[in-house]
C-alpha cells in the first residue's frame, strides 16, 4: 500500500500558444530581455508581469506564454534568476563586504528578506549568508596564497 497517492502530471499547454506566432515570439522575447535585463527592471520591487506587458504593448498572458516557451519559467522565477545573479556578484565582491545581507536583498529588488533567502536557497542550495561567508574565505585564502 502506498502512503501517498501521487499521479503523473498531465502535460498542459497554454491556451494562447497557438496565437503567438514565430515573429511575434521573437519580438516579445527581445522586448522582455530589453526591459527586464538590459534596463534592469528586475530590480524594481513593484514591477510586475502585468506592468511588463503594458510596457511591451501586449497582454500578460502573452508574456507568460513567451516566458514559459522561451525560458522555461514563469515571471517570478525569471526575475529572481537575475536578482540572485546580481546578489551573487555583490556578495562575492570585497567592495561590498560591509553590507548586511538584508541590504543586498533590497539592492537587487526583493521586498522582504524571507523572499530573498528562499529564492537564493532555491537557486544556489545555500543561504546568502553562507554564500557570503564562503566568498570571504575564498578571497582570504587567495590572499594568503599570493603572500607565499
Amino acid at each position: 500500500m502506498t502512503k501517498y497517492h501521487v499521479k503523473e502530471p498531465k502535460p498542459r499547454t497554454a491556451t494562447h500558444q497557438g496565437i503567438v506566432n514565430e515573429e511575434m515570439t521573437k519580438t516579445l522575447k527581445a522586448k522582455i530581455m530589453r526591459l527586464l535585463v538590459e534596463k534592469k527592471k528586475y530590480k524594481d520591487k513593484s514591477y510586475s508581469a502585468h506592468r511588463l506587458a503594458m510596457d511591451m504593448g501586449t497582454n500578460s498572458r502573452y508574456v507568460s506564454v513567451i516566458l514559459r516557451e522561451q525560458f522555461g519559467m514563469n515571471y517570478t522565477t525569471f526575475v529572481n534568476k537575475y536578482r540572485i545573479a546580481e546578489a551573487q556578484a555583490i556578495l562575492s565582491s570585497e567592495r561590498y563586504d560591509s553590507l548586511r545581507v538584508e541590504e543586498v536583498s533590497d539592492m537587487v529588488g526583493f521586498s522582504c528578506r524571507q523572499s530573498f533567502y528562499a529564492a537564493f536557497y532555491r537557486f544556489m542550495g545555500i543561504t546568502p549568508r553562507e554564500y557570503h561567508q564562503q566568498q570571504r574565505e575564498r578571497r582570504s585564502e587567495g590572499n594568503t596564497e599570493k603572500g607565499k
